[in-house]
């Protein structure tokens, strides 16, 4: 049984952020209805794809993020559409969705319209900007949330242009935070039976990530700016034969040179001209040059490892594939393999974290498009085979 047994949600998502954070939901067990438009998720045309071969079940970011989830198909511009999320509602726990602010309350499916269904429903939206302020209606991308929440202005060199995570990193941190706060409110209602409505920025959730940096704005008036990246900074990345290592020896006082002139074997190193942090600013273009010809006659993992015996905080870049082979990985049984009726078998990222009596668990993989019309709207709120017949027809679901 799943830590989530027995609650319900209704998932009016798509893309990336609301769907994470409802199969965070679903994979601990809780029941997710995914409702789409008829012509599917937007995220189902996402790639990568299966063998690089588009098609609406084989985009391997959809499949990821709607496991063990249920898809009916519903337009919600249709009376008939908003009239069945109504119903749905009514047995809903949580509902989550991601529209722009001024959809839903257009479609009379906002919080206050829905509360009326259900009181004690808990509705949480995510919007690029929140439900109020002046940018609430304005669209973003990833790059643009990381850039207005303030995160992009401190990676990357300080003589060079900001620089952002790959991926959509302000997607997943939204989506967690939506999770969690679902959870929360979840919480309060079976304390209460009191729902209320949850609002998430994804501007604001960058934002939280900032903590130190706004706090020496606020308390100081210091602003941190990206790092230099001077030719003898110690923790610089450095090739080296196998790949590239990111070492981390220590700074200032607490540095011990003595002990990086042995890990590294590079007497060299042991000179009155390196072994204090200001003479090492001071000869940085002479050290740097030194670092980069000891470091490519290394081996990364042999690096990592005798690193780490010295307390030494180093790191290897790896590759996907030496992510995926990685050690640590696959004590922890991380990744995991997930049969798919279209494209078969495919390997995931796995638990989040790790529960001893509740586990993480892929029960079904990704549904295909309407998958469980029948099951939900015909079985759970009886319309008859004749009205889903003709509701496809009109291009209701």
């Amino acid at each position: 049984m799943g830590a989530l047994e027995g609650v319900r949600v209704l998932d009016l998502t798509h893309y990336i952020a609301g769907p994470y954070c409802t199969k965070l939901l679903a994979d601990f067990g809780a029941t997710v209805t995914k409702v789409e438009r008829p012509s599917g998720d937007p995220a189902r045309s996402m790639p990568p794809f299966h063998h690089d071969d588009p098609g609406i079940d084989k985009s391997l970011l959809f499949l990821y993020l709607n496991t063990n989830k249920r898809s009916i198909t519903v337009n919600l511009k249709s009376n008939q559409g908003q009239e069945i999320i109504r119903e749905l509602v009514k047995n809903a726990d949580i509902l989550v969705e991601n529209f722009s602010p001024r959809v839903l309350p257009s479609l009379n499916l906002d919080y206050k319209s829905l509360r009326t269904q259900n009181p004690a429903l808990v509705m949480v939206s995510i919007s690029n900007f929140g439900q109020t302020g002046p940018y609430r209606d304005y669209k973003a991308t990833d790059i643009v949330e990381y850039a207005m929440g303030g995160l992009m202005y401190i990676f990357g060199a300080y003589d060079r242009e900001p620089l952002k995570h790959a991926f959509q990193q302000a997607q997943f941190k939204a989506g967690t935070n939506a999770a969690s706060v679902s959870l929360m409110a979840q919480y309060h209602q079976r304390l209460t039976g009191q729902g209320q409505h949850i609002d998430v920025s994804i501007q604001e959730s960058v934002a939280s990530g900032l903590r130190d940096v706004t706090n020496n704005y606020t308390y100081f008036g210091g602003v941190r700016r990206r790092q230099p990246n001077h030719s003898g900074d110690l923790t610089r990345l450095r090739a080296v034969s196998d790949g590239y290592i990111l070492p981390n020896p220590g700074i200032g006082a607490r540095l011990d040179w003595s002990a990086v002139v042995e890990l590294l074997d590079a007497p060299e190193l042991d000179d009155d001209k390196f072994n204090d942090a200001s003479r090492r600013l001071v000869n940085a273009e002479e050290l740097g040059q030194l670092l980069d010809r000891i470091f490519e006659s290394k081996k990364k993992l042999d690096m990592f490892h005798a690193a780490h015996g010295k307390r030494f905080i180093f790191g290897v870049i790896d590759s996907p594939e030496e992510v995926v082979a990685s050690p640590q990985f696959e004590v922890r049984d991380f990744f995991v393999d997930v049969d798919h009726p279209v494209i078969g078998s495919a390997k995931y990222p796995g638990a989040p974290f790790l529960m001893s009596n509740t586990p993480w668990q892929v029960i079904s993989p990704a549904p295909r498009l309407g998958q469980h019309n029948q099951a939900v709207l015909g079985e759970m709120l009886g319309i008859s085979d004749q009205e889903l017949a003709q509701f496809r027809a009109t291009e209701v679901i």
